[in-house]
């Protein structure tokens, strides 16, 4: 059975030679043991240093204008980097939540001062960024956002509690979702983005550690903390249309069908060289088949968001079917593998399988609950329907 790696199927053919080029940077980091695969390394892998490297050679901020620090390269190269980095396990927590969302949400909504502020660091991968939406007892309802900010000489003062905010312990800053006025009928009016500076006075950083022991989520508890004028992201008011815009780029990159992919790759591996029999290849025929489709329709979201558009109900879809593969994948994998999970274990086979199954409570959190998904897109469904009548 032959070594799985991704192809360039989909893609501008003008675009292999960038592929090439990062394949070729992979293995010598991976050569030079300055990196080795991990499942789920766009939360798990937090290497500054690694994310430097990737800055030096322009594959950071890739979709940035120039004169932010950026190549301007485009989303479709930036997933071709993304995706070659995600297959291969690296590191790449560090910048990821920044290159992915929090740059883009700068350039789109962001003051002239903010973006020279943040883009620049950002593209050299020496600037990283927290997402503060979630909040506790909310689950994925954002609209029932808690957290106020109160006017301020000069700026805001904020007070209320996050979640299930990755990196927050060693990110910069933090683009927060809270509410500055009443909420209205529709419960989406009188929210605000402010970006906060997570080295604030009044601003506590609890860990909420994985199975694993790892620490990446926490929980972020604002008291008091003060916020200038100038660090409010786009409109006073306009925060449920600005984060649902930004929800965009979270829900459908390829790190929502990649994150195990590592794992898939060493189980062929193993198959190849032990040699498969016929349930075998069906298995993982399935597994592959499923994850074709998802890369195309991430692809797809992917081609929009680089024409500009918000394809916030397709996003969903990729990110509520990704999340179900990649449980499907680990089940299938513990199927095939014959070896035990094992986070301890020399067998690279055994700790990539400990790794993906004591990750995957994680995926269902991240970027929304796959229930509160599925209702995303079935009110989409409706007003849809409704629409055609």
């Amino acid at each position: 059975m032959p070594a799985l790696r991704l192809d360039a199927a989909a893609l501008p053919p003008e675009l292999d030679d960038l592929r090439r080029d990062v394949r070729a940077f992979l293995a010598e980091e991976t050569a030079a043991g300055r990196i080795a695969p991990h499942a789920d390394n766009w939360l798990a892998g937090w290497d500054p240093a690694f994310s430097r490297r990737l800055g030096e050679r322009g594959w950071i901020g890739m979709t940035f204008p120039r004169e932010y620090g950026g190549s301007e390269a485009g989303s479709l190269a930036r997933f071709v980097v993304t995706e070659e980095l995600l297959a291969a396990g690296a590191p790449v927590a560090a910048h990821w939540i920044a290159d992915r969302q929090s740059g883009p949400s700068l350039l789109k909504f962001g003051t002239e001062e903010q973006r020279r502020a943040y883009l620049p660091g950002i593209a050299r991968g020496e600037t990283s960024f927290a997402i503060g939406m979630s909040e506790p007892d909310s689950g994925s309802d954002l609209a029932s956002v808690r957290t106020r900010a109160e006017r301020a000489d000069g700026g805001w003062t904020v007070n209320g509690t996050k979640v299930w905010t990755s990196g927050a312990h060693l990110a910069d800053a933090m683009i927060a979702l809270v509410r500055t006025g009443p909420a209205g009928e529709s419960r989406h009016e009188g929210l605000t983005q402010l970006i906060v500076d997570l080295r604030s006075p009044g601003l506590q950083i609890r860990p909420i550690r994985l199975l694993t022991g790892e620490h990446h989520f926490n929980e972020v508890v604002l008291t008091d903390v003060f916020v200038p004028d100038d660090r409010v992201l786009g409109t006073v008011g306009d925060g449920w249309r600005q984060v649902t815009s930004e929800l965009s780029f979270e829900r459908s990159g390829p790190e929502r069908i990649l994150s195990t992919f590592p794992l898939l790759a060493a189980v062929a591996g193993r198959l190849a060289e032990r040699g498969a029999d016929a349930a075998d290849r069906a298995r993982v025929g399935m597994v592959v088949a499923r994850l074709w489709a998802l890369r195309r329709m991430s692809l797809a979201v992917a081609a929009r968001l680089a024409a500009g558009d918000a394809p916030a109900t397709e996003a969903a879809v990729v990110k509520d079917l990704g999340t179900r593969f990649e449980g499907a994948l680990t089940e299938t994998v513990r199927l095939l593998a014959r070896v035990e999970p094992d986070l301890a274990s020399s067998d690279p086979l055994a700790r990539l399988l400990a790794q993906s199954v004591l990750h995957g409570p994680g995926f269902t959190l991240r970027g929304g609950t796959n229930e509160i998904l599925r209702g995303v897109v079935a009110k989409a469904m409706l007003a849809g329907a409704g629409e055609a009548r």
